[in-house]
Order: structure tokens, then sequence, then C-alpha cells
């Protein structure tokens, strides 16, 4: 079963995305920042995470850069999820190595629709 780390900061939105996701057949695995989201990743690389932006201690982007560093960090399909929607914020998102952006927010079908663009499912 493939794995996927949900990081936001919002209980609600890593609840709803649990549950769209674990629909995917996915096993999965939370993180409130990118301080825990990293600790995760150091003990056990997924092979997806759904990434919010704007959180406390370390935000989405900075999370990003850490993780493309780490040995084998160049795996997870990385899909930011948030609320940032403007052009620059979106390529600089793909420019430090992610691979989908989704808007919040979001359904089952948008979710289901991007894991399937990067071949998640």
């Amino acid at each position: 079963m493939k794995t996927c780390l949900i990081v936001d900061d919002s209980s609600v939105i890593r609840k709803v995305a649990r549950r769209i996701i674990e629909g995917l057949d996915f096993s999965i695995s939370e993180a409130e920042d990118g301080v825990q989201a990293l600790e995760a990743c150091r003990s056990k690389m997924p092979d997806a995470i759904l990434l919010d932006w704007n959180m406390p201690n370390m935000d989405g982007f900075e999370f990003l850069r850490s993780l493309r560093r780490l040995p084998d960090g160049e795996r997870p399909k990385v899909v930011f999820c948030t609320t940032e929607n403007d052009v620059a914020h979106i390529a600089r998102a793909l420019h430090a190595g992610a691979n989908e952006y989704i808007m919040k927010p979001f359904d089952k079908e948008i979710v289901e629709a991007k894991f399937q663009e990067v071949g998640l499912i």
C-alpha cells in the first residue's frame, strides 16, 4: 500500500484530506508543520505528500526545500494544497520541487485528478 503524509496546521483539513486519500487506497500519516513533517520523512519517506504552504515553525516552501535535500528526498510526489493562488507562489513551489498544486477548498475529484497526473494512482 502506498503512503501519504498530510502536512497542514489545520486538523479539519487533515481530517478531510485523510478521508479522501484513504479512499484512494493510501496509508496516511500526518504532521502539523514542516518540522514534524521533516522528522516523519527522515523516519520513513512517504510515496506522496499533501503539503500546506502557510504553517507555523516551518512553512511548506521551507519544508519542500529541506525535503529535496534529504537522501531519497526526490522520491515523494509533492502536491501543494493551499489558499495561495497567485502565479508567483505556484511558480516558486514548482521551482522548489513540487509536482502539482491544488487550491483550497478541494474535493475528492480534484485530489484524485492531481494524484493521477503525478502518477500516484
